[in-house]
């Protein structure tokens, strides 16, 4: 069995092989308006995973009462999710990319222009740490990179 397209990178000088990255996401004092439409945050959604170079498979969105929205989006490369607490401005987001032909970080940077976010933090998972003498998944400890922008 070939090995599904990893994402390669340089850390520390070093070439690292991986499945997928992993970024949660939490947007801060956003839109309130924004976070309470099923709509607009299905839209956005969707959007983002467009702007990443996503492939969109399908979608599913709920509106909670008296308010807050969850969703997913299932993409070929994995899937966007989120949950909103619009009374607290607040929206929490799992971003999961595999491959190297999507960016979540670009969906990172979307959200958080469409939200009116004023503060957000994410932290980046390696997943699926390849072996490159073996070429099979390492049993590794997960390794965090945290942003606050």
């Amino acid at each position: 069995m070939e090995l599904a397209t990893p994402f390669t990178a340089i850390t520390n000088g070093e070439q690292e092989t991986y499945l997928g990255r992993h970024i949660l996401a939490e947007f801060f004092e956003c839109d309130p308006n924004i976070l309470n439409s099923l709509d607009k945050i299905e839209k956005n959604m969707l959007d983002a995973a467009l702007e990443c170079g996503a492939t969109i498979v399908q979608k599913c969105f709920h509106m909670f009462n008296p308010y807050g929205v969850s969703g997913v989006v299932i993409i070929a490369e994995s899937h966007l999710a989120i949950h909103t607490w619009p009374e607290l401005g607040y929206a929490a987001v799992d971003l999961f990319t595999c491959g190297s032909s999507c960016d979540p970080k670009v969906a990172y940077e979307f959200l958080k222009k469409v939200f009116n976010s004023n503060r957000a933090t994410f932290t980046e998972l390696k997943r699926g740490i390849i072996n490159n003498q073996t070429h099979m998944v390492e049993e590794k400890p997960f390794e965090l990179a945290y942003s606050e922008v």
